[in-house]
């Protein structure tokens, strides 16, 4: 395999070619930079790069020790990120997010001055997020979708490129407070870490045992992200494939005409317009990272579990029979047919 093409100085913007000939390298460059810290996971990662490429933020679920917060903050230095953790609890404000005014000494007396909070970074690592309250957690939601924050009737911008990635426990349910539907669907991903096979863990216990690892190299800047994300937007589709994208959102509406018997029976609530949106968004970054440049219905099928996940309720027959978000997406999958 020929070697990747090198960035070229961050002071000079880049063309849309050399922008599809970094892309189509960035998915194994970015393997190798992760993997000197991070063992596996490669899904995770491929994931994590498709919606950092598409613009969309992340919810990550995995148990206690599966390096969530270590990917997180390995991801932000390889793209060179301004990075901020958020350890969320049942005691935080929303000030303590988005910043708040205090009185301050100057010449010319005293005054009340904006400090700025943690959220005015690239990457904000909101931990654990479903354990504060969800008045906390709803003073992510203007900067998740609008990428600004406004305290005491002043607007200000975020940062850009602007990412939230937030974590969450499956395991431990005492305590915390479920993401209302409203702020999940604000996620274009939900990206679920398992436990490393036997030779990854080894491979772990390992390295982390024996001493400091190898630093990661920078591959990207915050403003060649946003170019990458101007050029995904521009990837044609064809109608038949956005048109399967739809469909495939809209069959997990229970109580439409035409959806499977499955769906009535098992789902309480569907998938909705954010979710036909980030198929297709993230359809298009996945065909760039495997160096094509049109989308299959391959590519939306792959991003179905991650978009579509978080996005789907199962109801109180499904879980007494044992049926789970994963299995009626896979059904879904298997019902509806492009074309």
């Amino acid at each position: 395999m020929s070697a990747p093409p090198d960035l070229p100085p961050s002071s000079e913007p880049l063309t849309e070619r050399q922008i599809v000939e970094l892309l189509a390298t960035a998915r194994e460059r970015l393997f190798a930079e992760v993997g000197k810290v991070i063992v596996g996971q490669l899904h995770v990662i491929d994931e994590m790069l498709i919606a950092l490429l598409s613009g969309g933020h992340c919810l990550i679920t995995g148990a206690p020790g599966l390096a969530k917060t270590l990917l997180i903050k390995t991801v932000a230095d390889v793209c060179h990120l301004s990075f901020q953790r958020i350890q969320f609890t049942p005691d935080l404000m929303p000030s303590d997010i988005t910043g708040t005014e205090i009185l301050e000494d100057s010449p010319d007396g005293r005054k009340l001055v904006f400090s700025r909070g943690p959220v005015f970074a690239n990457m904000i690592l909101a931990d654990e997020i479903n354990r504060t309250p969800p008045k906390t957690q709803a003073s992510l939601l203007e900067s998740m979708q609008e990428h600004q924050v406004t305290v005491n009737g002043k607007t200000m911008p975020l940062p850009e490129p602007f990412f939230v990635l937030a974590t969450q426990n499956p395991i431990e349910q005492e305590g915390t407070y479920p993401l209302p539907e409203a702020q999940l669907d604000r996620f274009m991903l939900n990206i679920v870490i398992d436990y490393l096979s036997e030779d990854d863990e080894v491979a772990v216990v390992t390295r982390t045992t024996s001493g400091k690892g190898e630093p990661v190299q920078r591959l990207f800047t915050g403003e060649q992200l946003l170019a990458f994300q101007q050029v995904v937007r521009k990837v044609p589709i064809a109608e038949d494939v956005a048109r399967y994208a739809v469909r495939l959102s809209a069959a997990s509406r229970p109580g439409r005409d035409g959806v499977p018997d499955f769906v009535n029976q098992w789902i309480s609530w569907g998938a909705g317009t954010r979710a036909s949106q980030n198929l297709v968004l993230g359809a298009k970054t996945r065909c760039l990272l495997h160096n094509r440049t049109h989308v299959t219905a391959d590519d939306i099928r792959a991003m179905a579990l991650p978009v579509l996940r978080h996005r789907i309720l199962v109801n109180y027959k499904a879980e007494a029979e044992g049926v789970t978000v994963e299995k009626v997406i896979a059904k879904l999958l298997e019902t509806v047919k492009v074309g």
